[in-house]
């Protein structure tokens, strides 16, 4: 029986070793996807739901055109929460992730907090305002596709880094994504505006901000060139912040 060449056990435990971060990696990125999903996926099966008891308890009497823009208001939410499911199944794993528990909180918090607006009681609108909370959420989610096909797949929720994008809309602004998410975000809170969710909104922002801040921070120290892209582009709104 002959020993194994001094240096063979080196490569075999650098294979166990990388593959062990590989599955480490794949299961993290596993983890992060999976609350975004599973929460979308449960408050778009509720509001569907919530529209089909609308349908079925519709007065009959009910204007064809107020009807019509009540269906339209609940499919917008809908499609928002359907959008936001799709992403997180696309994105590719990061190359970098910012450390600590903060950044996590922050992009979680971000992201589920203002989706719980659906669970309050539905305000009955005016036929105006129910014109402009169902156009602010098709233009939000619009808007939002237009940024993710530019991102393809390195959209994320956490503080992650996949790669560099200054295309599109982001040539103007930082964050176009979360432009859009704010501007769909504001016309599905008219649907359920009160004190309540008027406060999670005010809270939901505070998180948005955080979230930028933590994502800048990752993506400066990750790519070189973005201290220059930062110096030529706003934050969130052109020409204001």
């Amino acid at each position: 029986m002959t020993d194994p060449p001094r240096g063979a056990a080196v490569p075999s435990r650098l294979a166990r070793s990388g593959t062990a971060q590989l599955r480490q990696s794949s299961t993290y990125d596993f983890l992060m996807r999976l609350p975004m999903l599973t929460w979308s996926a449960t408050l778009a099966v509720i509001s569907a739901a919530g529209l089909g008891q609308y349908v079925r308890a519709a007065d009959p009497a009910l204007p064809s055109l107020v009807y019509s823009v009540n269906i339209a208001m609940r499919l917008s939410v809908i499609a928002y929460l359907v959008i936001l499911a799709a992403t997180v199944v696309m994105r590719k794993p990061p190359i970098d992730k910012a450390g600590g528990v903060e950044p996590r909180i922050s992009a979680l918090m971000g992201t589920f907090l203002i989706t719980a607006v659906v669970l309050f009681p539905r305000r009955e609108l005016s036929l105006p305002l129910g014109l402009v909370s169902t156009f602010l959420i098709l233009a939000g989610d619009g808007f939002a596709v237009v940024a993710l096909a530019q991102l393809r797949r390195s959209f994320s929720i956490m503080a992650e880094a996949r790669e560099l994008v200054t295309s599109g809309p982001y040539r103007l602004v930082r964050h176009p994504l979360y432009l859009a998410e704010e501007i769909a975000t504001i016309g599905s809170v008219m649907q359920f505006l009160s004190a309540w969710t008027a406060m999670l909104f005010v809270v939901h922002i505070v998180f948005q901000l955080r979230r930028m801040w933590n994502e800048e921070a990752l993506l400066t120290k990750t790519f070189p060139e973005y201290a220059a892209y930062k110096k030529k582009t706003a934050r969130f709104i052109p020409g204001i912040y």
